[in-house]
């Protein structure tokens, strides 16, 4: 049986996978956006306010969660998501179950923004962060507790 807590983590992840999700169908279908290769700060750490003031973005907070907290953003760059993590395995959990939705991510330590590719390419030169990029056809887990490093467009773990 599901404690209170972890019904309210689950709901949580679950309706930003969706934000998220919904994002990416907006945004239309992308593939990597080779600006990976392009020089980028060392990766930025801080609340979601302090990461959205590093972006240049006003954040509306949508989920305020102790696990999660999620802010859409919008910038000359784009609209894109930002989410922090009260810790890096639920971090990990949501990019597992976002990675079946496909998109770019910029993934930092306990925080993720999500977006177009050129807006996620941007972000990397103000936040730092690493790009990961899923297909949107991945079609479920693999049940390997959430490695995918054999997949193409799955960074390894």
């Amino acid at each position: 049986m599901l404690t209170l807590l972890e019904r309210r983590r689950k709901k949580g992840r679950r309706a930003a996978v969706v934000v998220c999700a919904g994002l990416v169908l907006l945004a239309g279908c992308g593939g990597g956006a080779g600006d990976g290769e392009r020089e980028a700060p060392p990766t930025a750490i801080g609340t979601l306010e302090q990461l959205a003031a590093k972006a240049d973005c006003e954040p509306d907070l949508q989920t305020d969660a102790e696990e999660i907290r999620q802010a859409n953003c919008l910038t000359a760059d784009g609209r894109y998501v930002l989410v922090t993590f009260a810790t890096d395995r639920g971090q990990r959990e949501w990019i597992d179950e976002a990675d079946d939705y496909g998109g770019s991510y910029l993934v930092g330590r306990k925080w993720v923004a999500v977006g177009e590719p050129k807006v996620v390419a941007a972000l990397r030169g103000r936040l730092g962060g690493t790009v990961e990029t899923a297909s949107p056809h991945h079609s479920g887990r693999s049940g390997s507790g959430g490695s995918e490093g054999g997949h193409s467009g799955h960074r390894g773990s």
